[in-house]
């Protein structure tokens, strides 16, 4: 029975669901503590149940958290009805200011803006909508900036458990490095 509850709540999230979110809605709606082992339990059971090839979607573990998910052999035909709803794509600033995010985070508007040479007040507003960034707090600094950094959503999206899961610069060819070049006084100048 426990499974089946379980099932459901994946089933009914939006977002992954942690297993502490689980623990506090089985509690919750069996009134009475439910032990996290039998929790674990039930996960492993149903892990190895959609694995089975009779499902076209399984359990994934990511985002700390657990969802369902389509199996990686239906991406085609996912694709296409993707293709029919797709939603308008991430500008290249969008882009460009969620990697300096990713990257650098906790990271404040102005620090941003810096490494940009840009104005990127729309460009957090938007990666704010779309929960891909979260406020993490306020520096220390003159004023108490705001904090940005990558969300919860920004690692299931991702298909990450950890932001340790992504490249580092290093991982990158010399010709992904370069970030923009500036010519000053006949020097062609790459920043890195």
């Amino acid at each position: 029975m426990l499974e089946r509850h379980i099932e459901a709540l994946i089933f009914s999230a939006t977002s992954p669901i942690s297993k502490v979110e689980l623990q506090k809605c089985l509690s919750d709606a069996l009134k009475a503590p439910v032990n996290e082992a039998a929790i674990e339990e039930a996960l492993t059971h149903l892990l190895a149940k959609y694995e089975d090839e009779q499902y076209s979607f399984q359990i994934f573990h990511l985002g700390g958290g657990y969802q369902f998910l389509t199996k990686a052999s239906y991406q085609p035909i996912i694709t296409s009805l993707l293709k029919q709803y797709a939603k308008k794509r991430l500008s290249t600033a969008t882009l460009e200011t969620l990697a300096i995010i990713t990257y650098k985070q906790p990271i404040t508007k102005t620090e941003i803006e810096q490494i940009r040479g840009v104005g990127c007040d729309y460009t957090i507003q938007k990666l704010l909508e779309k929960e891909l960034i979260q406020i993490k707090g306020k520096a220390e600094a003159l004023g108490k900036p705001i904090l940005y950094g990558t969300s919860p959503k920004f690692l299931a999206y991702l298909g990450i458990n950890d932001l340790k899961d992504l490249p580092t610069p290093k991982d990158f060819s010399k010709e992904y490095q370069e970030i923009g070049q500036e010519k000053k006084k006949g020097y062609s100048l790459v920043l890195q």
